[in-house]
């Protein structure tokens, strides 16, 4: 009899991670480690310290995700590794865009935002997806925000339009996914996340926001969850645990999102 925390366990399992080199990524691919899986990770930074961490359960390669050719390069070289083998696919890569309202968004930032957020998510998924129906278990988990399902502006700005649209795009890419490989034993999710420290998301902002506008944001951050307080990378790793494992063998095509309450206020 399969006991319930046994439900939880991903024994004999290999999971890849995109964007593992730090952050939510590492801790993603720290957990799935911790619970049994062999896990490997892609960045377009090497993967030093997660590799290190992971030792004989992890492998790293570095790769530019939104370049079709790299990712081919990279999924050739993990299934090498893994035997051919994937169970577990954690779509985490992606960046956010300087805050700014739509009138001042460069077209290349826009262009930047859905390159990196949605078509690197498209060519991983894509490349990676036979393995995962071959597999008879595979679970899909991507990362969305909760600015994809609520517009925020509190007078000036937190967030870009670029970002928010190509969040909002994981959304619709995850539930379609979701529908059209049920039946081949595939499942889909996104986790939306509210504000979480500790990711690389901000360095896209660095030095281009003054000391007061950061004391600003950060005053938002606080007062807007409902909780008191952001969130750190190792809140989420129980719920991707979750995702990815046989507890959650009836769930695919849905939005969880991990926010402090900021979407329920």
């Amino acid at each position: 009899m399969l006991m319930v925390l046994d439900r939880f366990r991903l024994d004999g399992r290999t999971a890849v991670v995109t964007g593992g080199a730090a952050g939510l990524g590492q801790a993603f691919a720290l957990a799935l480690a911790e619970a049994g899986a062999r896990v490997a990770v892609i960045d377009r930074d090497p993967a030093t310290e997660t590799a290190q961490v992971l030792g004989e359960r992890g492998f790293s390669v570095a790769a530019d995700l939104a370049k079709e050719e790299q990712v081919a390069v990279a999924v050739g070289r993990i299934l090498e590794w893994s035997g051919g083998k994937l169970d577990i696919l954690v779509n985490n890569a992606g960046i956010a865009t300087p805050p700014a309202r739509l009138l001042d968004v460069s077209v290349d930032e826009w262009d930047r935002a859905i390159t990196i957020n949605l078509r690197s998510m498209f060519l991983v998924t894509k490349a990676l997806l036979p393995e995962l129906i071959a597999s008879g278990r595979g679970s899909i988990v991507n990362l969305s925000s909760y600015l994809a399902l609520v517009g925020v502006y509190p007078d000036f700005p937190v967030t870009a339009i670029p970002y928010a649209t190509s969040k909002a795009g994981v959304v619709g890419f995850t539930r379609q996914i979701a529908v059209e490989y049920a039946k081949d034993k595939v499942r889909a999710n996104a986790i939306a996340p509210g504000w979480h420290l500790g990711t690389k998301l901000g360095r896209e902002a660095e030095g281009k926001i003054s000391t007061e506008e950061y004391r600003r944001f950060a005053d938002f951050m606080e007062s807007s969850v409902p909780m008191g307080h952001t969130g750190r990378p190792d809140n989420l790793v129980g719920l991707i645990l979750y995702l990815a494992s046989d507890a959650s063998s009836y769930l695919t095509g849905q939005i969880i999102a991990h926010d402090g309450g900021i979407t329920a206020a």
